[in-house]
């Protein structure tokens, strides 16, 4: 009768092991997520103070991935938004999006 419980609890438990996993894996993902946006708009923010294109240097900074979506917007204190969606770890839609922003002082040349 005991000879095959611990295969009846591997089955029961794997699918709950996987699910965490997969959890885990999406945290990491988000997390990447809001880093690299706060990176975006740093980079964003240094090419507006000099004058050059704020959106372009925001994708330079981003992975391929983290470039779907990519909104940059200037705002009233001479900073930048930058909104990147998270990628779902399955499936092909995002799970939300996370902005970030900075601002630096206009550099005179």
């Amino acid at each position: 009768m005991e000879r095959g419980q611990a295969t009846v609890e591997l089955v029961g438990v794997l699918p709950l092991v996987v699910v965490l996993g997969f959890a885990v894996w999406q945290a990491a993902v988000a997390g990447q997520a809001m880093w690299m946006a706060g990176a975006a708009a740093r980079a964003a923010a240094r090419a507006a103070a000099v004058g050059t294109d704020p959106a372009a240097a925001a994708r330079d900074v981003l992975p391929p991935r983290l470039e779907d979506g990519l909104r940059v917007r200037a705002v009233a204190d001479g900073g930048v938004r930058v909104t990147v969606r998270i990628p779902a770890v399955l499936g092909g839609s995002g799970v939300g999006s996370t902005t970030a922003g900075a601002r630096f002082a206009p550099q005179g040349l």
